[in-house]
């Protein structure tokens, strides 16, 4: 787990008359394989979501429309990101306390992950992951 491995990557996107393309292939851009896709959407720009860590699941999260923010942090430092183009995506590596914010009207933030769901994965409360961090 580390902050200094949060980073936005940019995803390979192409144009013509015909409009614009982004495409993430296996083993390209990602440094995981992907095996769960999810998106949300609807969020009032009053809510967050995330504001949970994972302890073995690596995700890439992309704003496709609209604004998101995102917050890392590993419990000593934090970043924080502005997702606002569908060409660029921020990595959040297992182990990284992740909170998503500010979402634009009309935002959709589409969220690529290393694992299937698995609930005993998550930790969800931020003393207990204070606890993980510290035990590590």
């Amino acid at each position: 787990m580390s902050l200094e491995e949060c980073r936005i990557i940019e995803i390979p996107s192409f144009s013509d008359s015909r409009g614009d393309l982004c495409v993430l292939e296996k083993g390209d851009v990602l440094p995981f394989e992907i095996k769960r896709i999810f998106y949300t959407y609807n969020v009032p720009p009053s809510e967050s979501r995330g504001a949970h860590a994972h302890k073995k699941c690596h995700q890439f999260l992309i704003a496709v429309s609209g604004a998101v923010r995102v917050i890392a942090e590993d419990g000593r430092s934090r970043k924080e990101f502005c997702l606002d183009e569908p060409t660029r995506g921020v990595l959040l590596p297992a182990g990284v306390w992740g909170i998503q914010y500010g979402h634009t009207p009309g935002a959709v933030l589409l969220v690529l992950a290393s694992e299937r769901y698995d609930a005993a994965d998550y930790i969800r409360r931020y003393e207990d992951y204070m606890e993980y961090v510290n035990a590590q």
